[in-house]
């Protein structure tokens, strides 16, 4: 058996992001598809005492362009984030434990290309605060020639994979039987029942970036992300 979950990068990604790689085989980033404006791939929300605030990495607005081909041309943006990220989490209890993680992230190092970005960020996050060991792989790597279904399971028999696991935003265009057809078992991933845990700044919210559950908790962070799914079985 070999589950596999294809996703395209996104920034500092909530929990479901890093939940759906830590119950799969194989992540394949998929990041040689159209970029869209206003989505997850160059965005996401931290918690701040007047509500949801969106860091933003400014990459134009051209549509014409594929993720991986998406470059940053703004140097100060880096900066600015990470003042934010200061200010409204300084009082965390375990930000200054996990400050020099992510310091050098936003002040020491120039990032220029946003999929070469996130995939590294995501990768460390896994790696050294998640202890998540899923095999991380890249669909550039795989030459694929289909279109939207066809492509997806085109790279899933290229890795050898005999179940799917896909978000339910794919069912807009997702047909079971064809991976029926091709000996692949489709499952969807479920993001529902996630405990709370304690937050700053009032009504507790999910969407927001991973950034505050592990400034939050901390060590207990892979609990909160798919830790307590054990708890359940």
């Amino acid at each position: 058996m070999k589950k596999v979950a294809i996703l395209q990068s996104n920034y500092i990604p909530w929990k479901g992001y890093f939940d759906i790689i830590s119950q799969v085989d194989e992540f394949i980033f998929y990041d040689d598809v159209q970029y869209t404006n206003r989505d997850w791939r160059n965005r996401n929300k931290i918690k701040t005492p007047d509500g949801l605030l969106w860091l933003s990495v400014p990459v134009g607005q051209s549509k014409n362009r594929l993720i991986c081909e998406v470059k940053i041309e703004d140097k100060d943006w880096q900066k600015k984030h990470w003042q934010n990220i200061s200010q409204f989490y300084k009082k965390a209890p375990f930000f200054d434990e996990y400050k020099s993680f992510f310091e050098p992230f936003y002040l020491n190092e120039r990032h220029s290309n946003l999929s070469d970005m996130n995939i590294g960020l995501i990768k460390k996050i896994c790696s050294e605060i998640l202890n998540i060991k899923t095999n991380f792989k890249d669909s550039r790597e795989f030459s694929l020639q289909g279109k939207k279904e066809n492509r997806i399971l085109e790279l899933l028999s290229k890795t050898g994979a005999t179940h799917y696991l896909s978000g339910a935003a794919a069912k807009d265009y997702i047909c079971e039987q064809h991976f029926i057809d091709k000996n692949i078992k489709l499952e969807w991933m479920d993001y529902s029942g996630y405990p709370e845990y304690k937050q700053l700044f009032g009504k507790f919210e999910h969407a927001v970036s991973i950034l505050d559950l592990i400034f939050n908790v901390g060590g207990n962070s892979a609990f909160y992300v798919y830790g307590w799914r054990k708890r359940l079985s």
